[in-house]
């Protein structure tokens, strides 16, 4: 019996070994895919209006506060809304982008739109109620099919104070984005009630430091905030309302931001994308690096 019991544990023992020798060249064959896949850059696009395009939102300063081993790519453009974005054909380069993100360990699409897809923009404005969050899951379940990971983020807000207050016209079009980005699953960037939030607690003579151009000594707001036009108006007080197609405005105005303006929304950005997804937090550079 003590024969048959040593020959049964040799058995047992070389099979044991040998598995462990397969394993292991397993292991060791898989390693440096592992490690190439590790090394690769990650990589954010950027889609939205206005308020998150170059010398006009924050995007360009949040790009510059990502690490220099990775890719940031800024394709918000003044004036257009998630429906306008896509007529245009600007998503179809956001489509071809990710059609190459084996280069890339991760693709992050932050996509931010509202502004125009307010009332009284002509070829721009969406329905709240139906075409609005139709566009905004389209978009995050067509990043999913390419590869990426679709964030969406609630826009900036306008910094206009009325009695002391903070307006937030902005707020039906953020709470559609929260809903899309719970039916989809998508992270959601916090930004609208952040940023209200934060100009708010400022006032208004701070918040006005943030604009692209000082404010005039003489400046007035306008009659009707932007996004807020009313079925009568017509003349001077929709085109006040009315946000540009294309380029921001040069002159002073309470949407759009200038340098101290789009490093304090970028930072506020990457505060939100460290705290909701926690595998970018080492993308970033140290502060003082930017």
């Amino acid at each position: 019996m003590t024969s048959n019991f040593n020959t049964g544990s040799r058995r047992h023992f070389a099979r044991a070994a040998a598995a462990l020798a397969l394993s292991t060249a397993a292991l060791v064959a898989a390693a440096p895919a592992a490690m190439a896949a590790e090394n690769k850059p990650v990589r954010f696009i950027l889609v939205g209006d206005s308020t998150m395009a170059s010398n006009s939102g924050y995007g360009d300063a949040l790009c510059a506060r990502i690490s220099r081993s990775d890719t940031c790519i800024n394709l918000a453009k003044g004036g257009r809304s998630s429906g306008s974005f896509r007529a245009e054909g600007r998503w179809d380069e956001v489509q071809g982008l990710l059609r190459g993100s084996a280069a890339y360990r991760a693709t992050y699409v932050l996509i931010q739109f509202g502004h125009n897809d307010q009332p009284g923009k002509p070829g721009r404005s969406t329905d709240l109620a139906t075409e609005f969050p139709a566009n905004m899951a389209r978009y995050a379940r067509e990043v999913k099919a390419l590869g990426g990971v679709p964030v969406l983020v609630t826009p900036l807000t306008r910094r206009t104070f009325k009695n002391g207050a903070l307006e937030n016209n902005l707020l039906p079009w953020a709470d559609a984005i929260r809903k899309v980005a719970a039916q989809e699953g998508a992270p959601l960037l916090e930004l609208n009630a952040k940023s209200h939030a934060a100009v708010q607690a400022m006032g208004q003579d701070e918040a006005d430091t943030l604009a692209v151009v000082p404010r005039p000594a003489d400046y007035l707001a306008p009659a009707v905030l932007p996004g807020s036009v009313p079925a009568a108006a017509s003349g001077a007080n929709a085109a006040a309302a009315t946000e540009p197609q294309g380029a921001a405005k040069t002159a002073f105005d309470r949407t759009h931001v200038g340098a101290k303006g789009a490093a304090y929304f970028a930072r506020m950005v990457e505060a939100e994308m460290k705290a909701v997804i926690p595998a970018v937090a080492g993308q970033f550079r140290a502060e003082g690096q930017q």
